[in-house]
């Protein structure tokens, strides 16, 4: 019996002596074989499509097209885009669209998160209503916009003009005439591009603050109140401190998707009017792929890889010391030198004055615009957290606690306002008769309900064949990813072998490498492949931006599962894939849940791939196809919005059955732990 316990290798037991060991596995590690295996499709896919793409717009941003050649040009292609106008305001455009969009989202996302985490009942659904915006497909959030940004037929001008709040605005010179065109005009056309963005990121930070909020001990307001702190100082003292890293990773996170946006800005501007909302990815774009200057495309890709590249290495870090990669025993102690102390006090004031400052160079008639805002909205929480101190001090805790319960009511009603009122006005509309729509009667309710709409989507459009297609590519890109991100997150959390940190570290890079630096090596790819113009294109690419975050999330999902439960199956006489099999996998349900969701979701969403390698109508998926449905100044509004809820509801009844699926998992694993 002792025999039996004593053959196979547990997990996490210590490692054998050199005896025990070959001279191989002295040099790759114990598992070295076996994680080869695992990692072999995830290594395959991340190299071809990942890596190797890199390095070949690399090479391909040396070149210049002329007639069906490429030619060598050196470093050309980089030095013309010092005297390239276009490209100087790409980079200015995302530069400001990002800085704007990520200050106003850390606002309202922490302050949603203060919010909600007061509430002791309601929590769930309201967290769930705010994350509507964040589930919902790129492309209906664009067309909802635009339709109620509309200048002429749009609900936000005749809103606020019956409230008197739109000749205020022009009054003070928030905007240069009314009515205003929100996106037509170009003093207008950035700050309405970053609301709307901000409007979608807001749900992400406000979970991810939520989250963190939760992990603050309670005991610290508790001393904090004894020692007669202020609401105001438990924030400073109490609140942000323990949100820094939580803050730190999400900011890094969201400014990486955020500077390299394309299908947003695209499909409420197309980068109009001029260049005045166009991002650098925009312009790699039309350099790329409607000129056919690849070598110019890459340069501008590349060239802002140090930008990226900056973001990336901040991030890695913070999630490498998530993940519980240590650095090295000198960097370690490096970091307990009193100057390593005091730097990361004052790098983010220094950061944050950089980045004020050249917001105001930048964007001269955005940044007083955005302070009068910003300074408005601080000062409405100033006052309120100034009377309920007041009361507090004067022993009125009944009053302090009701003038607290009432603005946080009025607070989260405008919030939600501010999220639901776009959805709404999706879902009316897609109702309503086309009388109704062209005539604008009774905007805010159908008069008659109809289905008009679906019927003439259904009769008029391909929609049927584009759902097909989205569904087919959604999932097979999403059985790929989960079975080799199961696969590798597996062997990166259990096995042994050399190089498994930085194998770490490269999926972690990967993960936040974005799309407008492939889709222009992949295109050329899919050229030489004559895969364009086909699903299979999608469903080939679409892994390049869910596989790695799958690998990782699952890897976190694997560590937390109880060694102790496989080497039991261990000793009971299973091989190591047998237990993965039969006692990880089961476990790790709630990981692969997560997993499916953001994979489907994201693959039915996605829209630069689809955008550049399909041009033929019988193989776009939904979010290619509903914009084509836009030809010039024609907006079938009735038609998109129909469109738009069909989109849209399969997602959110998959998340609605997800969360509760998640949580159920959970538990289950917790108690076979």
């Amino acid at each position: 019996m002792t025999s039996t316990r004593s053959a196979p290798a547990p997990a996490a037991a210590p490692p054998p002596g050199a005896g025990s060991l070959t001279a191989t596995q002295r040099r790759l590690g114990r598992d070295w074989r076996l994680a080869a295996l695992f990692l072999a499709p995830m290594a395959v896919l991340v190299g071809s499509l990942i890596l190797a793409p890199i390095a070949w717009s690399v090479v391909t941003s040396t070149t210049e097209r002329h007639g069906q050649d490429s030619v060598f040009v050196g470093l050309a292609n980089y030095a013309a885009l010092a005297d390239d106008e276009q490209f100087r305001t790409g980079v200015l455009n995302s530069f400001v669209f990002t800085a704007y969009a990520e200050v106003f989202k850390v606002v309202l996302g922490l302050s949603a998160a203060l919010l909600l985490h007061q509430l002791r009942r309601g929590r769930a659904v309201l967290a769930g209503l705010l994350l509507l915006p964040w589930v919902v497909p790129t492309v209906v959030t664009a067309f909802s916009w635009r339709a109620l940004l509309d200048p002429i037929f749009g609900s936000v001008n005749t809103l606020l003009t019956d409230s008197g709040i739109g000749p205020l605005l022009a009054s003070a010179h928030l905007v240069d005439a009314w009515p205003a065109g929100w996106l037509s005009e170009a003093s207008l056309a950035m700050p309405s591009v970053i609301l709307v963005n901000v409007w979608k990121g807001v749900p992400f930070f406000t979970v991810a603050f939520l989250a963190g909020l939760k992990a603050i001990p309670a005991d610290l307001y508790e001393a904090a109140t004894v020692d007669g702190a202020s609401p105001w100082q438990r924030f400073a003292h109490v609140t942000l401190p323990g949100l820094r890293h939580v803050i730190t990773v999400t900011v890094t996170l969201s400014s990486i998707w955020t500077f390299n946006n394309f299908d947003l800005i695209w499909l409420l501007t197309q980068g109009g009017p001029g260049n005045a909302t166009a991002p650098y990815v925009l312009v790699a774009y039309s350099k790329a792929i409607l000129q056919l200057q690849y070598g110019a495309g890459a340069a501008v890709t590349l060239v802002m890889l140090p930008v990226i590249g900056g973001l990336v290495f901040v991030l890695v870090r913070l999630l490498r010391r998530d993940i519980g990669i240590e650095p090295p025993r000198r960097v370690r102690a490096a970091r307990t030198t009193p100057r390593a102390r005091t730097l990361p006090k004052a790098l983010p004031w220094a950061v944050a004055t950089a980045v004020v400052g050249l917001l105001v160079w930048a964007s001269p008639h955005i940044a007083w615009k955005a302070a009068v805002v910003l300074g408005a909205f601080l000062l409405v929480a100033a006052a309120v957290g100034r009377v309920v101190s007041a009361l507090g001090a004067r022993g009125s805790r009944r009053s302090s606690s009701l003038v607290s319960a009432l603005a946080s009511g009025v607070a989260l009603a405008v919030l939600l306002a501010f999220v639901l009122a776009p959805l709404y006005w999706i879902a009316v509309t897609a109702f309503k008769s086309e009388g109704q729509i062209v005539m604008r009667v009774h905007d805010l309710w159908p008069t008659p309900w109809t289905l008009q709409q679906f019927t003439d989507l259904f009769a008029t459009k391909p929609f049927g064949r584009w759902y097909l297609n989205t569904v087919l590519v959604s999932v097979a890109s999403t059985v790929v990813a989960l079975v080799c991100a199961a696969l590798a997150g597996y062997a990166l959390a259990r096995l042994r072998f050399r190089g498994a940190q930085s194998f770490t570290v490269t999926v972690l890079i990967t993960y936040v490498m974005p799309g407008a630096l492939l889709f222009i090596p992949l295109y050329q790819l899919l050229i030489g492949v004559r895969l364009t113009d086909s699903l299979w294109s999608l469903v080939v690419t679409y892994p390049t931006f869910t596989l790695p975050f799958a690998t990782w999330l699952l890897t976190g999902y694997f560590a937390s599962i109880p060694v102790e439960l496989e080497e039991a199956a261990l000793v009971d006489g299973c091989t190591r894939l047998q237990a993965f099999g039969r006692v990880v996998l089961p476990l790790a349900k709630p990981g692969l849940l997560a997993v499916a969701l953001f994979t489907l979701t994201n693959a039915w969403n996605e829209f630069l791939f689809a955008f550049v390698f399909i041009t033929k109508d019988e193989y776009k998926t939904l979010p290619v196809g509903m914009q084509s449905m836009i030809t010039g100044d024609v907006v079938p509004q009735g038609q998109l919005a129909a469109a738009s809820l069909l989109v849209s509801l399969p997602v959110v009844i998959i998340y609605a059955f997800g969360q509760r699926f998640l949580t159920e998992g959970l538990t289950a694993g917790a108690v076979k732990g």
